[in-house]
């Protein structure tokens, strides 16, 4: 059966649209800009806007009065032993400060993947990304990289026990450096942080990033040192730098009575097996201004003896954090 259309429109349907004709017509709502959503989402009270960490730009001319190079540094390995697992990865970002610890200019990047001579472990490549196929035939410039620390005051790394044996035991170039460790010289918790993983930290700053490559986990640090949790007018950076400056001794508990061992754990004191050449006993590391006290409490406490003697090492930047 053919079908036919009624081509006439009713009398009440024509009156409708002459009715809506003559309303005003919706004007559509303008744009909002990135900020004013921002601000939308924020005024809500019920989300958190994070940024994506944009690298700050290297300059070609530092500008004056930030006479110091400090640089972050980062490395992927194929595993936590130094001795034995190797570099993959390093990420280097210099920049200038001052001696209060203001940040002045980034002036050098380098990164770069080195090839190891084993077959890249499935759990590195599950946390870094980095696979086999990436580093076939990659090496590390030390000729770039030489540049870059040349002059360096500080490096500065998220776990510098980790990175400087791994740095050390790679290359000579890393010999003679000033170090700082941007996980234990820093008091997070009084910044209003509750952990000290960088991925939190850069998150709480207010930005995310593509954790667990090198390069961009440097730039991540750099932004947090350089701002987030200020007190009192001093950026964590400034912090750090400070703590680099003083000296520290680590004290180990030599011969102590296997009793107290319970104790010396209650009180911060770590176990060395001796593997790594220092004395195998249970030791900490304190401040200079605390020594005396400790030497106290380990002759009263657990040695229980006025004339007892426990290895002592003076420790700088220059040696801590050293395998």
């Amino acid at each position: 059966m053919t079908q036919q259309f009624d081509l006439f429109v009713s009398r009440e349907a024509a009156s409708a649209k002459a009715t809506t004709s003559l309303l005003p017509k919706r004007q559509p709502s303008p744009a909002l800009s990135e900020d004013d959503m921002v601000r939308q989402l924020q005024a809500t009270g019920r989300y958190r806007i994070l940024k994506k960490l944009e690298p700050r730009t290297v300059t070609a001319t530092a500008r004056p009065g930030f006479p110091l190079k400090g640089v972050v540094l980062d490395t992927e390995t194929t595993g936590l032993n130094h001795r034995k697992d190797e570099i993959i990865e390093i990420g280097t970002v210099a920049f200038t400060f001052d001696d209060l610890g203001n940040i002045g200019d980034i002036i050098s990047v380098y990164g770069a993947l080195q090839q190891p001579s084993i077959p890249i472990p499935e759990e590195v490549t599950r946390l870094t990304g980095i696979t086999d196929e990436m580093v076939i035939g990659q090496t590390i410039d030390l000729s770039r990289l030489r540049a870059l620390l040349d002059g360096a005051d500080l490096v500065i790394a998220h776990n510098a026990g980790f990175d400087r044996p791994f740095c050390e035991a790679f290359s000579p170039i890393f010999d003679g450096k000033a170090w700082a460790c941007s996980v234990s010289e820093i008091d997070w918790v009084s910044r209003g942080f509750e952990g000290t993983k960088l991925g939190y930290l850069i998150g709480q700053a207010g930005y995310f990033h593509e954790g667990h490559r090198a390069v961009d986990d440097c730039f991540a640090l750099l932004k947090v040192l350089a701002g987030a949790g200020t007190v009192g007018g001093q950026t964590p950076f400034a912090e750090l730098y400070q703590a680099s400056q003083r000296t520290r001794f680590r004290i180990f508990a030599e011969n102590s009575p296997f009793e107290m061992k319970e104790h010396l754990k209650a009180r911060g004191y770590r176990w060395s097996d001796g593997s790594d050449g220092r004395p195998k006993s249970w030791w900490a590391e304190i401040a200079e201004e605390s020594l005396d006290d400790e030497l106290r409490y380990l002759r009263s406490e657990i040695y229980r003896w006025e004339e007892a003697d426990p290895p002592i090492r003076r420790l700088t930047a220059f040696d801590r954090f050293k395998a």
